[in-house]
């Protein structure tokens, strides 16, 4: 890791950060030069792995139990992020969580689960975050391509989810601007992970309405995220930017 990387010096904090999408974000952000503290809800062995990853490369990193829908949890892993790695430069609200599910076969306690995690876990992260954030710092959401436009059934709250992250991106860069902090929402399409396998029954409907006839990878998404929380998006705020193959276009 040369010292010359964009983001030496800087502290990220990447909720889920165990696996698929978080994990590849964090390792992404740490071979970039970024302190790195992850969050996950299970999977400590998977957590662990990912810490010793990046500190195998030469970068530094904490893993920090909490589940995005416990909201003291989710501060406490905020202030854990702040005192262990000394400040907070970066928060990628990344953890989230999909039932695919008909309205009608929804019941409330999965709706309100989903909820609670990609939209109410987020703005607690946020909200404890922006104690600490100075100026030049970056809020980055991990929305999906389906909070603009949804291709497949079963996906309906799902997509509210998404839709309310990006409508909070929104509103919040128009409120961070005085404090030159910056809020995007990246939307990922299909990406091939162990959630959503390239390889599984359920990925025909998706891969069919890529115009590139296939799955996204997690380093595609980790690269964007890189570029938006590094000096050269400066004036990247408020925007909503899908790495999805071209699946809403």
């Amino acid at each position: 890791m040369s010292n010359d990387s964009a983001l030496t010096g800087k502290v990220a904090l990447v909720t889920g950060g165990s696996r698929g999408i978080g994990a590849g974000i964090a390792k992404r952000l740490a071979r970039d030069g970024a302190a790195v503290a992850i969050t996950f809800a299970k999977g400590a062995d998977a957590a662990a792995a990912v810490v010793k990853s990046i500190e195998d490369a030469g970068g530094k990193a904490l893993a920090i139990h909490a589940d995005a829908s416990d909201a003291d949890a989710v501060r406490d892993a905020v202030q854990t992020t702040v005192k262990a790695l000394g400040r907070l430069d970066v928060l990628v609200n990344n953890a989230g969580m999909v039932i695919p599910m008909r309205v009608e076969e929804t019941d409330l306690a999965d709706f309100d689960r989903v909820f609670a995690v990609n939209v109410r876990g987020t703005f607690v992260a946020t909200k404890e975050a922006l104690r600490h954030m100075k100026g030049g710092g970056r809020i980055i959401m991990i929305g999906s391509c389906v909070g603009e436009h949804v291709l497949i059934p079963a996906m309906a709250p799902y997509s509210a989810t998404k839709g309310a992250i990006k409508m909070f991106t929104q509103g919040l860069a128009r409120e961070l601007g005085a404090r030159g902090i910056t809020v995007n929402n990246i939307q990922p399409g299909p990406i091939d992970t162990d959630l959503n396998p390239s390889t599984d029954e359920w990925a025909i409907p998706q891969k069919a309405n890529v115009p590139l006839d296939r799955y996204g990878s997690v380093d595609e998404v980790a690269a964007l995220v890189s570029f938006i929380a590094g000096p050269e998006s400066s004036y990247v705020n408020g925007a909503n930017l899908t790495v999805d193959g071209g699946t809403n276009a």
